[in-house]
């Protein structure tokens, strides 16, 4: 395993702070998303922000508990200048911090959140409507790629259908195949 490298770029220049994951270390669920925005650079802590909130709300009525049964994190560790798309460099550098993050919490099913998570764990650059919902299985662990909950942000129904309501459905099934794990 390559060692990480310290601070390999100008994503940590700007500002030094590291937004590296929260939830349960000992989760068997863990969701990847792209990188800290505004809201988790200051605060420290991934999907605090507008986006963050939807998405907990999403993980509430799916049944989740993001406390208990969740470990979340980024791909990208620090955020990138003007909170830009993280550059397929940034990622490549970043890499071994996230494989590391991955072997030490050892989930079993992962839910990589927007299409950057979905290209940095699995390599598919593949539009994320047509995968998401699909369990991918990768190195001996189960992937699932979600939509973004800044994406959703721009969909605010939760009528069938709608990107909200998909995600929903893909959250109740984590919870589902979290807890067929759980009674094996």
């Amino acid at each position: 395993m390559t060692k990480p490298q310290r601070n390999p770029t100008n994503l940590g220049q700007q500002k030094p702070r590291l937004v590296v994951g929260r939830g349960n270390p000992n989760a068997r669920l863990m969701l990847i998303g792209e990188a800290p925005g505004a809201e988790e650079d200051v605060q420290g802590l991934p999907f605090v922000g507008r986006s963050g909130q939807l998405l907990s709300e999403l993980m509430i009525e799916a049944g989740l508990d993001e406390q208990h049964e969740l470990y979340i994190c980024n791909v990208i560790k620090c955020r990138p200048p003007n909170n830009r798309k993280p550059t397929a460099k940034e990622i490549e550098i970043s890499r071994p911090w996230l494989k590391l993050q991955i072997e030490l919490i050892d989930p079993e099913l992962v839910l990589l959140s927007g299409a950057t998570a979905l290209q940095a764990m699995l390599g598919i650059r593949s539009g994320i409507s047509k995968l998401r919902g699909q369990w991918q299985n990768h190195d001996g662990r189960d992937f699932m790629p979600v939509f973004h909950p800044s994406y959703l942000l721009r969909f605010r129904s939760r009528e069938v259908g709608t990107p909200q309501d998909l995600t929903l459905q893909d959250l109740r099934e984590a919870r589902r195949r979290l807890h067929l794990l759980s009674e094996s």
